[in-house]
Order: C-alpha cells, then structure tokens, then sequence
C-alpha cells in the first residue's frame, strides 16, 4: 500500500529532528554558527558563503536570509563578490568530508587570513577539514556513508544520498537565523524590509 505525503512527511522530518539529538565531536552547529557570525557581525566584517551541489543551494538561502538579516554577506562565485580577508568569516560544508573546491576555496580564504567555519559530517577524516579554522559536526547520512543504495533486499530510503544532511542544514539555518534575529536586534517588519521587490 502506498505512503500518504503526511506519512512520507511526517517520516523525513522525524529523520532530520534524531539528528539533532545525536552527539557530535564539537560544539552544536547551532552555537557555533550563532557565535561566529554575531562575532564577524561585531567586528564588521564579511560572511561569505559555499558549498556544492545541494548543499550549495542551502547555503545561498541562508546567504539570502542574512542579508535580510542586514549583514553583508556573499556566494562564493557572485559576480559582486569582493576579496575575502582578516575579519571576515567563510561558512562552507562539505558534508561527505572534502571535495577538490571546497578544499581550494577554504584554503585560499584561510592563506588570506579569514576565518574558515566548515559544515561536515566527517570531521575526522575530511580533506576539508585541514584548511577550517572551525568544525562543525553535522552527524547525518551523507554519500559517504549511504550504504542501502544498490542493496535490492533493503527497502528504497526516503531520503537517500546526502538528502538528510541536506535537510539537516535547512533546518539548522532556519534555527540560526531565527536566533541571530533575537541578537541582531531584528525586527520582522525590518527583515521583510530587505526583502527584494524585483520579482
């Protein structure tokens, strides 16, 4: 018989709320990236932004977001984006632990004296991790550890690949920007104000 969506739905999101629960190597994501962006914020420096595939896409909206927030903050590979240097902060994730850009950008973001918060679910075995000046530990499925794909006699996974990872960082950027609200001092009505109107 198959799922209904409230089923279906009700399945994932449990699945992204256990891995709130799961002890992680390092402070939780959530105070680290609550702590570093108010901090960059402080010191009026930059935030920048990256990430690839679909991990990359949930860092443009938390980008989006910030800049609602009324921060200066950047994706990696804008046209408008500005050289990154001391003071600013460089959020990237590389969920299955490295990845050949992830590792080039967080290196040359570091060598320029930016401070590197890197996202992952491998912190201790990661490329990435030798150019973060920061760890996150996100503890959620990812492919580097998707072992139910090609298995015919498992059932299919909800959320396969990196999928829960993913969902993961939407939710936990929803969190850190409902929190650096609080911080910031932001009104809604002045986060709707930042709102583009060219749509």
């Amino acid at each position: 018989m198959a799922e209904t969506s409230h089923s279906m739905a009700t399945q994932i999101c449990n699945q992204i709320a256990t891995i709130f629960t799961k002890p992680t190597t390092t402070p939780p994501p959530l105070d680290l990236l609550v702590d570093q962006i108010s901090t960059t914020s402080a010191q009026k420096g930059r935030i920048f932004v990256y990430g690839v595939g679909r991990e990359g896409l949930m860092l443009k909206a938390l980008c989006m977001r910030l800049a609602h927030l009324g921060l200066s903050v950047y994706c990696v590979f804008d046209m408008t984006t500005p050289p990154i240097g001391p003071t600013d902060l460089l959020i990237a994730s590389a969920g299955p632990g490295g990845f050949s850009t992830v590792d080039a950008i967080c290196k040359v973001a570091k060598s320029n004296g930016a401070l590197v918060l890197l996202l992952t679910a491998q912190p201790e075995s990661g490329s990435s991790v030798e150019y973060a000046t920061v760890v996150a530990h996100v503890p959620a499925q990812t492919m580097a550890d998707d072992h139910q794909v090609g298995h015919v006699d498992e059932s299919r996974p909800l959320l396969p690949m990196g999928s829960l990872y993913e969902g993961v960082l939407f939710v936990l950027f929803e969190m850190v920007v409902f929190k650096l609200a609080d911080i910031l001092g932001q009104t809604p009505e002045a986060v709707r104000a930042r709102h583009t109107n060219l749509e």
